[in-house]
């Protein structure tokens, strides 16, 4: 079976433990199997006459030892078992999250963050279902069958014992038939949970935004739907799956009914003693477990199928975007960039975003891409960073070509501060130290705050430093996120920096300061911005249009252009006349 070969990979690892705890399960069913021949004695001295007190005492200390070795047996076999599938789930669990970590920007581009929660949540659950409960249940279930069948043949006899059983090959046949049905209506239910989920999480994380435009009853709307089609995916699985346990009762019912009836006349004309009647009963009961829980192992084996099937799905995915085979490092006091003729255009889009771009950025040097909304200037800032590969042309770091580059030489030597300033939800200080896995001292982490502009915001607040910021720094200003994510990525004191867009929401004058402080560590620098004010300075200016360059230069030779550059910079600065007049006259 597919699953079970894809499943076991994983618990390979931990097949030591498997195999203590299934010896500890196969000797507590032995002893289990063993007490009804304790009742059997019992009852055939009783029946005969020959019950004394040395052997009552006997069959009771031995009922006694067979309970205590089960209560210590079923600790031995729940640690070793039970225990390796927490250490496969929590196996399965880290492989899934290094794979993404490994996957690039087109990937999440088409898998939502709620429907990916719910492979590392609901799918490896289904999983740890199986590897636990699944195991345990199919071993003892296995054992018992087999043994107990042994057992009443050679206590009744063939005869009665296959009358007896008569039932259970015509519960082994609708079992079979059903998990073929159990297969589909368990993947049904996943991906209605992972619908659910990812709505959830959407509604959450946009909380402000529905609250803003006062859309409370369309998000409630949307969560209803995705609830009540998980609600119906549910209900199917347990309409389906309870009908098994009642049918497994009745054929239990008929196995009792055959047994009283038949043992009962056999003891009557002496054909069974009293003992071995008491025996096959409990014999019968004993059957009957293994018998019902066939059912449940059909329901954990389809579950962990399904959720199996998903993960497998996903680990499948290959990042499109990875180092080479043999990667060149990059030197770590330079850093130079150079687009030679480069072209793209993004996924299931024929339409370029970039065409034809050239430029060269020497060590030291400052460069600004400019121009209106929409004309890929973030585009290349996400290409330098190998977030995507160029569609044609080449784009080279320090004079090697970057399919080549070893990635992690790239981001150890740079600083990038996105357009979404994301923050994690935790202290300020570990917000700007993000990129260091050891101790940095506090030091260095307000010299970055200081750079960034935003270390007199911190210590005002009543915690400073150590304040923790809500979710996504939703407790922070606009501006102050942005010199935090500044700051985060001054610290590295970075020799290649990216900032895009990042000083939009901070006023002129903070804006000058933190420009003079990044011209005072002298990185290699591209500033992706729209306030002409912010570029004014770089030592080449691209100007973009729909993806080429329109217009290049210094501030300078741009403004005696008199192009699109030149009528950009005087409504800016028109604007900020205004501005100025409005707050005089106030």
């Amino acid at each position: 079976m597919k699953f079970l070969k894809s499943v076991s990979k994983y618990m390979k690892p931990y097949k030591k433990q498997y195999a203590i705890g299934v010896l500890w399960l196969i000797a507590i069913d032995t002893v289990v199997l063993f007490v009804p021949q304790i009742l059997r004695s019992f009852a055939n001295d009783f029946q005969n006459g020959t019950l004394i007190k040395a052997n009552l005492i006997k069959y009771a200390l031995l009922t006694i030892a067979a309970g205590l070795f089960t209560s210590i047996g079923r600790y031995f076999w729940r640690t070793n078992i039970f225990g390796s599938s927490r250490k496969v789930e929590y196996d399965l669990r880290k492989t899934l999250f290094r794979h993404w970590l490994n996957m690039d920007s087109e990937f999440y581009n088409h898998n939502k963050v709620g429907e990916l929660m719910s492979y590392a949540t609901n799918d490896i659950n289904a999983i740890r279902g199986f590897t636990g409960d699944g195991v345990m249940m199919s071993v003892d279930s296995s054992f018992m069958l087999i043994l107990t069948i042994i057992m009443m043949i050679r206590t009744s006899g063939l005869k009665i014992t296959a009358i007896t059983l008569l039932p259970i090959p015509f519960c082994a046949a609708v079992i079979i038939a059903a998990g073929r049905i159990f297969y589909r209506i368990f993947l049904a239910r996943q991906e209605a949970y992972s619908y659910l989920n990812d709505i959830t999480t959407e509604s959450f994380s946009g909380i402000s935004v529905i609250k803003a435009f006062v859309e409370e009853d369309h998000a409630r709307a949307r969560f209803e739907d995705a609830n009540r089609n998980y609600y119906n995916k549910d209900k199917n699985v347990v309409k389906h799956t309870t009908f098994l346990f009642p049918f497994m009762v009745l054929l239990a019912g008929v196995s009792y009914m055959l047994v009283i009836y038949i043992g009962a006349r056999y003891v009557v004309n002496g054909t069974m003693s009293l003992g071995d009647f008491i025996a096959h009963y409990t014999y019968v009961g004993i059957i009957m477990w293994p018998a019902r829980s066939l059912g449940i192992i059909i329901n954990i084996i389809q579950q962990g199928s399904a959720g199996m099937e998903r993960i497998e799905s996903m680990l499948a995915n290959k990042p499109r975007i990875k180092d080479a085979d043999n990667p060149i490092s990059l030197p770590k006091d330079t850093a130079t960039v150079e687009f030679k003729n480069v072209s793209f255009s993004y996924p299931n889009d024929d339409r370029l975003a970039l065409k034809n771009i050239s430029f060269k950025l020497e060590n030291g040097k400052s460069l600004a891409l400019v121009g209106k909304t929409g004309s890929s200037k973030s585009t290349i800032a996400k290409l330098i960073f190998r977030q995507y590969l160029p569609s044609s042309g080449e784009i080279l770091i320090d004079g090697v070509p970057i399919e080549k580059i070893n990635l992690h030489d790239l981001t150890e030597k740079s600083g990038y501060v996105p357009q979404d300033n994301f923050l994690f939800s935790e202290t300020l200080d570990e917000n700007i130290a993000f990129s260091f896995d050891e101790y940095i001292d506090e030091e260095h982490i307000h010299d970055a705050a200081k750079m960034s502009g935003v270390y007199k915001d911190i210590i005002d607040f009543k915690d400073g430093f150590q304040t923790v910021i809500g979710e996504r720094g939703v407790t922070l200003s606009g501006g102050q996120k942005q010199r935090v994510s500044i700051a985060r990525a001054l610290i590295k004191r970075p020799k290649l920096l990216v900032l895009d867009d990042s000083l939009s929401a901070v006023d002129t004058d903070t804006e000058k300061n933190i420009l003079d402080q990044l011209r005072s560590i002298d990185p290699t620098m591209i500033i992706v911005a729209h306030r002409i004010s912010t570029i004014k300075d770089a030592d080449e200016i691209l100007f973009l249009k729909d993806g080429e360059i329109s217009e290049r230069g210094t501030h300078e030779e741009l403004v005696a252009l008199g192009g699109e550059y030149n009528e950009m910079y005087e409504h800016q600065l028109l604007e900020s006349e205004l501005e100025n007049y409005d707050g005089k006259s106030e």
